[in-house]
């Protein structure tokens, strides 16, 4: 029979439980090993009680304890720890007391003076108080660091999302300027139909942009299927000088990528190879499974790239690649390389070339990841005493 999967639940996830089970396992080994020695010494049996009651004593000494070193835990460094000496001495020395007097009602007719009876069970309960102290101290000390690391990875985690959607972003209105002023030409041309055909659709494209997250990834059918409803926003303007073709692999269909990551370039393809072009030119999507790796390319058949230009002036904020000489925003290549750069680090490959037979060919590669339901995770609080928030 399966049985469901439980989530493993750290020592420290909750953090009230964490410290009662440390509570009992402590005081409640040194009073086994206390009893054990006591024993071992040929002490009567009867002597066990004073044994539990010194342990009783320590773990409501202790308890004591734990509500003003919280208090102290992070404060300064001369504060914490000089009150926390004064503190330690004056629990030690009550505990020392309490394990006295107990003692001395069980040995009504010893010869030891309640001093010397003081002296002797005041170094074993410094021992005790003084261990549990510097325990609970490095426990603590240990989970705030832990805190602070899992806030650092969460602020790391935000500054990466919020600059994946401020690149995400940038492609919104690049692509809205191009299509707009389409629509304004159409419109002055008196072409109404056309230009309202064009909104619809425009209207479409921007719809399913606001739906996704900017960071969120899509597979790459679904990628597909928005560059097929860009291509229909674009066809209206080039009509049967824009020519695509699809070759999409069934296991790269449901591989995961960043969403409108292909977009630019094929718009750039069609700015560049289809636009200058008199018979247009075919673009040619592609993408596969090879290993544990996606690659997607973009081919065209347009005049390729000029002569002797650099890969590094690909990149250039104000360098058209396709046309030497000419300025432009920039945005659509250095955007793309960014957002690569930021999603998967070195585990990418982005590279633009010259076609075999001409044309220029652009090449992505990314790890596979298959499309998952997600599994739920469940985020901790640290260790913290009985009491605290």
């Amino acid at each position: 029979m399966a049985m469901l999967p439980l989530p493993p639940t750290p020592f420290f996830g909750n953090k009230n439980r964490a410290f009662w089970r440390l509570q009992f396992l402590g005081w409640g080994g040194a009073m086994l090993l206390r009893a054990m020695s006591s024993l071992a010494n040929a002490v009567p049996w009867s002597f066990l009680i004073i044994v539990v009651i010194a342990s009783i004593t320590g773990f409501s000494i202790s308890l004591i304890l734990s509500v003003i070193y919280r208090a102290l835990i992070n404060r300064r460094a001369i504060v914490t720890w000089g009150v926390t000496a004064v503190v330690l001495a004056i629990a030690v020395g009550l505990y020392a007391f309490i394990d006295s007097w107990v003692v001395s009602l069980y040995r009504t007719n010893a010869d030891t003076s309640f001093a010397q009876l003081f002296l002797g069970v005041f170094y074993l309960d410094l021992t005790l108080l003084g261990a549990w102290s510097a325990l609970y101290y490095a426990i603590n000390f240990y989970i705030q660091v832990e805190e602070q690391n899992d806030q650092l990875l969460q602020l790391e985690s935000q500054a990466t999302a919020s600059q994946l959607a401020m690149l995400r972003y940038q492609l919104n209105p690049h692509f809205l300027f191009n299509t707009l002023n389409s629509i304004s030409t159409l419109v002055l041309l008196k072409q109404t139909e056309p230009a309202n055909a064009m909104l619809s659709r425009l209207s479409s494209f921007l719809r399913y942009t606001l739906i996704n997250e900017p960071t969120a990834q899509v597979t790459v059918a679904q990628e597909v299927e928005t560059l097929k409803l860009y291509l229909e926003i674009e066809r209206m303007r080039f009509e049967d000088r824009l020519r695509t073709r699809f070759v999409i692999d069934d296991a790269a269909g449901q591989a995961l990528m960043p969403s409108l990551l292909l977009q630019p370039l094929v718009e750039n393809a069609i700015k560049y190879a289809v636009g200058v072009l008199e018979d247009g030119a075919e673009i040619t999507i592609t993408a596969q499974v090879i290993g544990a790796t996606l690659r997607i390319a973009i081919a065209d058949t347009g005049p390729g790239l000029p002569p002797g230009i650099e890969i590094a002036d690909l990149f250039g904020i104000n360098h058209d690649y396709r046309t030497p000489g000419s300025t432009s925003t920039g945005i659509g290549l250095a955007n793309i390389r960014d957002r690569l750069g930021q999603a998967y680090g070195e585990n990418q490959r982005f590279e633009i070339a010259s076609g075999a037979e001409g044309g220029v060919v652009v090449t992505i590669e990314l790890p596979f990841t298959a499309r998952e339901a997600p599994a739920a995770r469940s985020v901790q609080p640290a260790l913290n005493p009985p009491g605290a928030a």
